[in-house]
């Protein structure tokens, strides 16, 4: 059965972004699919990326007194990281909901798994959302490069700790197996001998990178057959060297914009002009989103959205805003995503793992009890304390007291229906069943038109649509993108 045009469009704004209202899709399908495709890869000109800033480094606490700070002060200081992380999940949760440039931000939380950390610095994690975000639709070497000498990245991994004197081995092992190769494809002898060259990588007090060079180890490494004084940079270029590196972030970046089947022609042709453009990750996804296999049946609805695609492109759909934006965090937490706080470093494993006879029936009900203010009863699961976080367990647990507290409490959102009314204003009263379904679902074959007519609320037009709405958006097919 042949794909019709409108699911076409749907399916790339899906996954180039988190959905489009159907006058975006409208005006796509008037113009070559070239053009479209330019447009989102590029973004609109006067596009800038604004920062999601939540703190400035002035007003950070002197963390060099911090040893000889009191009770008090260090309660204030594990606050103002708990309450900035909170303030930044939500801040960034805006910007995936308004950015004129969707896919930048969609690119970002898919680096965001790839690239897992977890801090309770608030301005670390602002710094690496930055780098992930300016990066992220750029060049991999770059971004590779910008993300290994954050100061997140560099604590989450003990590199600060890596020293010639004795060497740690968890960034440089992380870097080859999580970030470029993949496992298997390097020794431990080369996992070593990377350890060595990234001994001095750290930071300083204020979270800038620094090179300290007493602590680094100035003799011949051999990694990947080659030998010399290698350094950190020196690695990171020799891990690019390598063709394998290619494949496996373009098998990564398959799984997530394509299908979690992978198709090893595909990724094999994609990787290998990947590894030729020097890491172009823009022409990469061009190449995707211009394939004709991208919108074969078989690609289109066959993603369980994340957590954060289903909350977005709900709000994406239907303006709205929370008395509480935190309450977003419950949401997430429920349904196993909260941004800056992934399970491990592996990430999120995304898929089939989104979903769960509970987490399923509850993502079902996200729609009604943000549109018709229900109470949130749902226990939210804790947060699981990363392995290693030492002094940060205490700000872990000041979250979880905070998503209890959330129980039972009533969702208000003030929602702005409007924009949303006006999409069907010309729709007529008998199609408009079948129009809302068709523009909120890229698979809604099994949708009963006469169900959806039995428990809408007929009294107005206007209630007609919102009911019709939410009941569509409370289907299994909505899980899907």
């Amino acid at each position: 059965m042949a794909v019709s045009e409108q699911t076409q469009l749907q399916h790339l704004a899906w996954r180039a972004g988190f959905g489009e209202s159907l006058p975006v899709i409208n005006s796509w399908a008037k113009k070559k699919r070239k053009e479209v495709v330019r447009k989102l890869i590029l973004g609109p000109e006067a596009a800038a990326l604004d920062p999601v800033k939540v703190i400035d480094e002035t007003d950070l606490p002197d963390y060099q007194r911090q040893r000889n700070m009191g009770a008090e002060e260090r309660r204030a200081v594990q606050r103002m990281n708990t309450d900035g992380i909170k303030d930044l999940n939500v801040m960034w949760t805006h910007s995936m909901i308004n950015n004129p440039h969707p896919l930048r931000e969609k690119m970002a939380l898919f680096w965001h798994g790839h690239f897992a950390c977890r801090t309770q610095n608030v301005l670390y994690n602002q710094q690496l959302l930055q780098v992930i975000r300016q990066h992220g639709l750029s060049n991999f070497g770059d971004l590779l490069r910008e993300v290994s000498k954050t100061p997140a990245m560099l604590a989450f991994l003990n590199n600060q700790q890596n020293r010639k004197q004795k060497p740690n081995e968890n960034f440089a092992r992380e870097v080859m197996e999580l970030f470029t190769m993949g496992r298997g494809n390097y020794t431990e002898t080369d996992v070593k001998e990377a350890a060595r060259a990234f001994t001095g990588w750290g930071y300083d007090e204020v979270g800038q990178f620094k090179f300290r060079k007493n602590f680094h180890d100035e003799g011949d490494k051999t990694l990947l057959g080659k030998t010399g004084k290698f350094d950190g940079d020196d690695v990171i270029a020799i891990l690019l060297e390598q063709k394998q590196t290619a494949k496996y972030i373009t098998t990564k970046i398959y799984r997530y914009f394509v299908n979690e089947e992978v198709n090893e022609a595909h990724v094999n042709k994609l990787a290998d002009k990947f590894y030729h453009s020097n890491y172009d990750l823009r022409a990469l996804m061009q190449e995707i989103f211009l394939a004709d296999w991208f919108y074969e049946e078989k690609n289109i609805g066959s993603k369980i959205k994340s957590p954060v695609e289903l909350l977005v492109g709900l709000r994406k759909s239907i303006p709205m805003q929370f008395e509480q934006e935190e309450a977003m965090l419950v949401f997430q937490r429920v349904m196993g995503q909260v941004l800056f706080y992934p399970p491990n470093v592996a990430g999120w494993p995304g898929g089939r793992s989104w979903i769960d006879s509970s987490s399923l029936m509850f993502r079902m009900r996200v729609p009604q009890i943000i549109l018709y203010s229900q109470e949130f009863n749902i226990r939210p699961k804790e947060i699981t304390p990363e392995m290693g976080e030492g002094s940060n367990y205490k700000m872990t647990m000041q979250v979880n007291e905070f998503l209890k507290k959330q129980y039972a409490r009533r969702v208000n959102a003030k929602v702005d229906w409007d924009p949303y009314l006006k999409e069907f204003a010309d729709t007529p009263r008998e199609q408009l069943a079948d129009q809302i379904a068709q523009s909120l679902l890229l698979k809604n074959t099994s949708i009963n038109k006469q169900l959806l007519e039995k428990y809408s609320d007929s009294s107005t037009r206007e209630n007609y649509i919102k009911t019709v709405t939410i009941d569509v958006m409370s289907t299994p097919e909505y899980q899907l993108c």
